[in-house]
């Protein structure tokens, strides 16, 4: 990667995390839910955490597989409170435009983490935009029905050539998440039908505009899609937050790693 003519760091590839990756991977959000949550139940190095997911790095996740950050915003309000938490060799899923954020803050930060790019399959860095159908031919895409607006969805299972985006970082982290040896993936925090109230490390007045809520019926349309994928690859996917959109899709409820339940992962 280059940034203002200067070289800063080469990007890594989906290997480096299927090198780190277990059987169980959990996609952690900054949900409500995650106040009810014991995430020291989960297993060492399973984590990825989304946006401000990433508050949780020393206070409840050890340390975690990786961090994914697609939209700069979050940038611009977290730098210095939240990114400053993350430690050197951490593998970061990232957009171009979240890195471009992160040099306009400090050109070193990028320097000494392990850079995996999230680049938008139908917009790729550089190129022009493409239709789905110009895609959807390629032997690692798959493409299905969004019932709830219309339109097709897809996912990408080689997430070096581009992820589909659906207006949350959970869907491309889910895709790297697939392209790893995994037999578990669980979802923490991935409330999306609450996503306009405060995240779990916000105060009540503070909270940022969200278009997760938004974007619901498109989120779980990819989701549904990945699913259908898991479930032809012995994959399970777990649900752990009470409250989650992830339950029209008949991913349950699961307690344990709720507070007050005797019991893990």
């Amino acid at each position: 990667m280059v940034y203002k003519g200067r070289p800063l760091v080469a990007l890594r590839t989906i290997e480096c995390l299927r090198q780190e990756a277990g059987p169980e991977i959990h996609i952690v959000g900054s949900g409500p839910s995650i106040r009810r949550m014991d995430m020291s139940r989960i297993a060492p190095r399973s984590a990825i955490l989304l946006n401000g997911a990433i508050r949780l790095i020393g206070d409840g996740v050890a340390e975690p597989l990786a961090i994914a950050i697609e939209d700069e915003r979050f940038i611009y309000r977290h730098f210095d409170g939240i990114m400053r938490r993350i430690a050197p060799g951490t593998i970061c899923l990232l957009s171009v435009s979240v890195m471009r954020a992160i040099c306009e803050h400090d050109r070193d930060w990028l320097c000494d983490k392990r850079v995996i790019l999230i680049d938008n399959i139908l917009k790729p860095y550089g190129m022009p935009r493409l239709s789905i159908e110009a895609v959807s031919d390629r032997d690692y895409v798959v493409i299905g029905e969004d019932h709830t607006g219309g339109g097709k969805v897809g996912l990408s299972l080689e997430p070096d050539q581009g992820v589909f985006q659906a207006g949350s970082v959970a869907v491309s982290a889910l895709q790297f998440a697939l392209a790893c040896p995994v037999e578990t993936i669980g979802f923490i925090g991935i409330d999306i039908s609450n996503a306009a109230e405060p995240r779990f490390y916000e105060a009540s007045n503070t909270a940022a505009f969200s278009g997760v809520a938004l974007a619901e019926g498109r989120i779980l349309a990819h989701i549904r899609l990945a699913l259908a994928l898991a479930q032809g690859k012995d994959i399970r996917f777990l649900n752990f937050s009470p409250v989650s959109a992830l339950a029209k899709l008949d991913l349950k409820y699961d307690p344990r790693l709720t507070l007050g339940v005797d019991n893990g992962v």
